[in-house]
């Protein structure tokens, strides 16, 4: 699943009110383990319990004992739901995580190019995404820089991104938010320029911003790149969010490969306190792939 169809699940998750919580007095939902690091579900990860209201669905999150949540399109949900939504996560103990700041430019150049008016685009979309930060006590949003430009070498491609990020990280500073760069992988989304943690670093380092951080998508890299616990140690200085989906088929660790034990045991040990955002599909439907996905976060998290 890649993250155009993640923006859609969650989107749709926030459709339609149920009148009463559908997991109220079931054993099911009785949970509250208590988590060594802070994972974000988002909207529509436990819809079978919880039904399709986004206020529903945060409770569930918190009864399950997850100290986060992240919803991609926040942006473009309805400022009243933004705001009750802020008043449910604030009262429940639910830190906000990442929502995609701006446009994607998937199949095109846009701040790889250089181009004035594709700047002066994204610089309008970080100034409307402050307000809606600040509604949802949002910190990071997410940023692409969207598609390879083939016409001009690497090198001026780079200049052209750091070039709009130090004007993006210029507006976010004053109100202390911060814009995480993602690279993705070849395989998902081939042709991005941004794909790889080193070169995700060199910009951060370039544009030289507590404003401007990496999101560190740990399925992502996997694919692109490999060797997790080594890119992450030597990004560590600029990594400011992390995000989880299992390889193959970004479904909820324990399905794949990667040894997410050693991988959380290793991102606590340098004492983060930020937030890794559960960027994934259940590996089964309904109310079991649910619980299926709250049993595989607690196996992970028992590494101390």
């Amino acid at each position: 699943m890649n993250r155009r169809n993640f923006t859609k699940a969650s989107a749709l998750a926030g459709v339609g009110l149920a009148a009463t919580p559908l997991w109220a007095g079931t054993t099911e939902a009785a949970g509250s383990y208590k988590y060594n690091l802070h994972y974000a579900p988002h909207l529509g990860m436990f819809r079978h319990h919880a039904g399709e209201d986004p206020i529903d669905q945060l409770n569930f999150m918190a009864d399950q004992g997850f100290t986060a949540f992240e919803d991609n399109d926040m942006r473009n949900r309805e400022v009243a739901l933004q705001e009750k939504m802020a008043v449910t996560m604030e009262k429940r103990g639910l830190r906000m995580g990442v929502f995609v700041a701006h446009q994607i430019y998937w199949q095109k150049p846009n701040l790889a190019s250089g181009d004035a008016t594709l700047r002066a685009e994204f610089l309008e979309y970080i100034k409307k995404a402050i307000p809606v930060a600040k509604r949802v006590n949002a910190k990071w949003m997410t940023v692409v820089p969207g598609h390879v430009d083939l016409r001009q070498n690497r090198a001026y491609q780079t200049a052209h991104v750091v070039e709009s990020l130090k004007q993006a990280s210029a507006l976010l500073e004053p109100h202390g938010l911060v814009m995480v760069l993602e690279p993705l992988n070849f395989r998902n989304h081939p042709g991005l320029f941004l794909s790889e943690s080193p070169q995700a670093f060199e910009i951060c380092k370039a544009v030289d911003s507590p404003s401007c951080k990496i999101l560190f998508d740990i399925y992502h890299q996997q694919i692109q790149e490999g060797n997790l616990i080594p890119n992450i140690e030597q990004c560590w200085d600029e990594i400011g969010y992390f995000q989880i989906g299992d390889n193959p088929g970004r479904k909820e660790p324990t399905t794949g490969e990667i040894n997410y034990n050693n991988v959380f045991k290793y991102i606590h040990s340098r004492g983060f306190d930020g937030i890794l955002g559960m960027e994934h599909g259940n590996f089964n439907s309904g109310k079991e792939g649910e619980l299926a996905v709250i049993k595989a976060y607690q196996k992970v998290d028992q590494f101390l």
